[in-house]
């Protein structure tokens, strides 16, 4: 398995290992009212669990979350993660850009990015993302790569249900 994560790139974006300056920016979008789309707003407490608890996905499961940097400046501009929390049924590939850079395609090149390196690295022919209803940009994001809503996809336990609809990515055949 893999203890770190894998540094991928296209000619525009790097995917790599979380750094500790990632966690002011984070933390500043998830404790917004921006964050009410992605279980937010949170403390500072909380945030520090989760961005930890993504980093250490890739020791016990071989996959979790990077930080997304722009290639031309450095500029870190978000995250892009397969995460599957103990109270999740299945792997979640899911994103989150720093509104700086939304509008720009940079979401959909990153989870392209990680979805087919998902795909190359383990045998499975499914990704859900969880997306609240209403996170127009998230469900358009979803659609664009492919993904269609699940009605009978299985919910995050401990999840209010009736505020997420399962997005199914499928492997190309």
């Amino acid at each position: 398995m893999t203890a770190i994560a894998p540094t991928l790139t296209t000619d525009r974006l790097t995917l790599r290992a979380h750094v500790m300056d990632d966690f002011a920016p984070l933390y500043d979008l998830f404790a917004s009212d921006r964050a009410k789309y992605m279980g937010g707003p949170v403390d500072a407490k909380q945030m520090w669990y989760w961005i930890a608890a993504e980093v250490g996905s890739w020791q016990l499961k071989g996959f979790g979350s990077w930080g997304i940097e722009r290639n031309s400046d450095g500029a870190f501009m978000g995250q892009i993660g397969i995460n599957q929390p103990h109270h999740f049924p299945e792997p979640e590939l899911g994103w989150v850009l720093l509104e700086t850079y939304e509008g720009q395609g940079y979401a959909a090149e990153a989870a392209t990015l990680a979805r087919d390196w998902y795909w190359a690295s383990f045998d499975a022919d499914t990704l859900v993302s969880y997306i609240t209803p209403g996170n127009t940009r998230s469900e358009a994001l979803a659609t664009k790569l492919g993904a269609i809503a699940d009605e009978n996809g299985p919910w995050p336990g401990g999840e209010d249900v009736a505020e997420t609809t399962v997005y199914r990515h499928r492997r190309a055949a």
